[in-house]
Parts: structure tokens; C-alpha cells; sequence
């Protein structure tokens, strides 16, 4: 199988940002060609059959998308969403690889559910999944998961995402026997006693709708916390799903005094505020809850100066019923897989950050965080999103191929989608 990209803007931060066209041979990169700067016999590329041609004219090529942090939510709680159906939508998304969080029932805490996570998503034969073990075992926070049989076993990273470690020792013992097996610490940062049982953001807004509110407090003071750890042991720290402007202001003047952290945010974190759960609005609810303007503007000046070096989904599938429930009974989470990229594509157009950028927060840092190669150079495994920042489309849940639907971004009119995703050189989504 030989395939030829034809025509489009490659963005390869580091490697190309021009017109390219990039030939596959089964699951490989052969070679990227600058037309305007031909090598070898001029007609000599253009007398080879390709079993397949693709015109990207007006598009970009880019890197496969990697979204650091979703919820599959198999095994266990495959109503919601199964690793099918989230491979599905990852690739509709743009994603050619997703990191798959613990929180399944069971646990990813040991190797057996690590190894059917990843059987599972290559039968399903769409997007990567890169496991994330748990810190502790069953996220209780009570001492530490067998981490060099979970990256044995194909864990990228650990994390007890949707529950914080309260426990400080153990946080600092987590990143000090992480750091032997290479697994970089995603943090979930939130002080329970101060969070309590708060459903939506502390403020204004809350106390009009008459909720319990979590303050920002809440998630720096861990943010802080995990710095600390992070600057004793000298080990890696990434920091999941910032929210607030004092977390941004910790790790940008942690990343000054050199610690070795990195941060993500979400897109509703940089589109949408506290006001989204004005109505009740249960698809706006989740954990961090979404804050005020000031906390929007803060994200994206951490987004603009590098503070914040990942652009991720956070993606939390949950079925209908659960989200009809009484706002403060409802689950936390939304689904963001298939509008992740449109909505991050709207920093460009407002200038926040440049396409580059923007590649290198959703595709190269990923990859660097994670320990995999994610460059469109000769050698390198196919793995390439097609981005056409021009695809006009409404959301409408009812076509996600998501099994869940609880997205705030019903009805919005969105602009840039992706056009084509190949893994390994196949195409496993093609837009019509």
C-alpha cells in the first residue's frame, strides 16, 4: 500500500510548516516532499502508482491529535461508554491516540486490566489508547499501586484522577517510585475538606441559584502542594484540569524556578464561565467546576505564554438519566471528544495562540509527556490528523459517536473539524 497526501499545509512544529506532501507506505512515513524544492528526478515521484491519493488542498496535516485525559469508562460502566465507542469518537475528534484514565470498575490498579485495555481498543481498531494506572490501589489513597507492572504492562502515566491523594507522604512517595519506571504523576488537584460537597463554583452565581459552591481554594492549595512535592523529590509532575487563576499563577512561577511541571486544561475551561449553570444545566456541571471571566482570561493568558502546555479533553461520558437528576445529585463531567478541536481551533482566530502552538499543546507535548514519537518525518509511524479549519457544523448530540450526549455545546455553531484521521495508515475516519 503506498498513499500520497497531496497539497496541504504540513504544521510539524520543529520539522515542516509549508506546503508538503507526505507518502505512506503501509503503516510507515516514507518520505514528506517539498514541491517547491523537489529532490532526485523532478517527474520521478509523479510516475509512481499510489494505491491512494488524498487531496488536502486547503487543509492541514498534522500530527495525530493526543488527548491526555479522557474516561473510556470500560470496564465497568460500558452504559456510559465503552472503549468502542470512545475510539469512535476520538477519531471523529481528531485524535489518533487517547490516555485512558483508572477510574474503571475495576480499577486500573494492575497489569490484567492495563493489558485489557489496550486488547480492547485494538479490536476496536480506531484511536490509540495509552493506559493510565492508578497511584494507589482502587484509588483509595492508602498506599501504592505495583508501578513497574503497570508500565510492563503498557501504563503511560499514573494518576488517581476523580480523587485526589489527600495523603502527602504518599503523593511524595508516588513521585519518587514513579520517576524509576519513567511514568510521569498526573495530578488531580482538589482539597476534599474544602470542596466538600460543592456543586458548582463558589461565588456570585451560586448563591443566586442557591448551591453549594467549591472555592478556588480548593484546587490550588494542591496545586501548590504538589509543587512542593514536585521541587523536594526532583520527579515530574503534570497537573490535570487547572481551572483557576491562582493554580496558573503557582505553575508559572514554579516553571520559573525551574520545576519540572507541566499543566493541562480543558476547552470548557477557556470557553465557558460559572454563568453556563445559570437554568440548572446539569451538562455544565463538572469537577473543577467552571469558574468566573477572570479565571477564563487567566487560562488563556497561561495558555499564551506556555504556561499551560496541554490542551485535553477531560472527557466524561454519563448516560441521560444521570444527568436528569437534581443539579446537586447530578454526576460530574462532560463529553468533549468530538468538539475539542473546533473549540481549541477559535484560540487561533482570536489570536491567542498560533496554529503551531496550538499543534504542539494538542499533538507534541502529549506525545513528549507519554514517552512516544509523534513527528511527521521519514520513519515514523502514520499517525496523522487532517485538519480542515474551514468545516462548518452545529453540534447535535444525538450524532456523536460517543454512547453519551452530556455536552453544554448543544446547538452551537462551530467552525474547523477534522477531516481525516489515519492510525498507522488507515484511515479510520474520513469526514463526508
Amino acid at each position: 500500500m503506498l498513499i500520497r497526501i497531496r497539497g496541504g499545509h504540513v504544521i510539524d512544529p520543529g520539522n515542516h510548516d509549508g506546503l508538503r506532501d507526505i507518502i505512506i507506505k503501509e503503516d510507515k512515513i516514507l518520505k514528506v516532499i517539498d514541491p517547491a524544492h523537489p529532490t532526485g528526478d523532478p517527474g520521478s515521484e509523479e510516475s509512481i502508482f499510489y494505491d491512494q491519493e488524498i487531496d488536502a488542498t486547503g487543509k492541514m496535516v498534522v500530527p495525530g491529535l493526543i488527548d491526555m485525559h479522557v474516561h473510556l469508562r470500560e470496564p465497568g460502566h460500558e452504559y456510559k461508554e465503552t472503549i468502542q465507542t470512545g475510539c469512535m469518537a476520538a477519531a471523529v475528534g481528531g485524535f489518533t491516540a487517547v490516555c485512558a484514565m483508572p477510574n474503571t470498575h475495576p480499577v486500573n490498579d494492575c497489569s490484567q486490566i492495563t493489558a485489557y485495555i489496550i486488547a480492547k481498543a485494538r479490536e476496536a481498531g480506531f484511536s490509540r489508547v495509552y493506559p493510565v494506572g492508578a497511584i494507589s490501589p482502587g484509588l483509595k489513597g492508602e498506599g501504592l499501586s505495583e508501578y513497574g507492572e503497570l508500565k510492563s504492562a503498557g501504563a503511560v502515566a499514573i494518576s488517581d484522577d476523580g480523587k485526589p491523594v489527600v495523603n502527602s507522604q504518599l503523593m511524595r512517595r508516588a513521585l519518587e517510585y514513579s520517576r524509576r519506571f519513567g511514568l510521569i504523576v498526573i495530578s488531580h488537584c482538589e482539597d476534599p475538606y474544602l470542596s466538600a460537597d460543592g456543586a458548582m463554583n463558589e461565588g456570585v452565581v451560586a448563591t443566586r441559584l442557591g448551591l453549594t459552591g467549591a472555592p478556588n481554594t480548593a484546587e490550588s492549595i494542591m496545586v501548590m502542594r504538589d509543587i512542593a512535592l514536585c521541587e523536594l523529590t526532583g520527579s515530574p509532575l503534570h497537573i490535570a484540569h487547572v481551572s483557576t487563576a491562582e493554580s496558573v499563577r503557582a505553575i508559572r512561577e514554579a516553571k520559573k524556578r525551574g520545576a519540572f511541571v507541566t499543566a493541562e486544561t480543558a476547552p470548557h475551561y477557556f470557553t465557558l464561565t460559572e454563568e453556563a449553570v445559570t437554568a440548572y444545566n446539569t451538562h455544565a456541571k463538572m469537577n473543577p467546576p467552571l469558574r468566573t471571566e477572570k479565571d477564563r482570561e487567566a487560562i488563556l493568558e497561561g495558555l499564551a505564554d506556555g504556561t499551560i502546555d496541554v490542551i485535553a479533553t477531560d472527557h466524561a461520558p454519563h448516560a441521560i438519566l444521570e444527568k436528569s437528576m437534581e443539579f446537586d445529585k447530578a454526576p460530574n463531567g462532560i463529553v468533549g471528544l468530538e468538539t475539542s478541536l473546533p473549540l481549541s481551533l477559535d484560540l487561533v482566530k482570536k489570536g491567542v495562540l498560533s496554529y503551531t502552538a496550538l499543534i504542539e499543546k494538542m499533538a507534541i507535548n502529549p506525545a513528549r509527556l507519554i514517552g512516544i514519537k509523534n513527528a511527521l518525518v521519514a520513519g515514523n509511524t502514520a499517525d496523522i490528523t487532517i485538519i480542515d479549519p474551514e468545516a462548518h457544523f452545529v453540534v447535535e448530540p444525538s450524532l456523536f459517536r460517543s454512547r453519551s450526549r452530556n455536552t453544554p455545546f448543544a446547538g452551537w455553531s462551530l467552525t474547523g473539524r477534522a477531516f481525516l484521521t489515519m492510525v498507522g495508515g488507515k484511515i479510520v475516519h474520513r469526514l463526508l
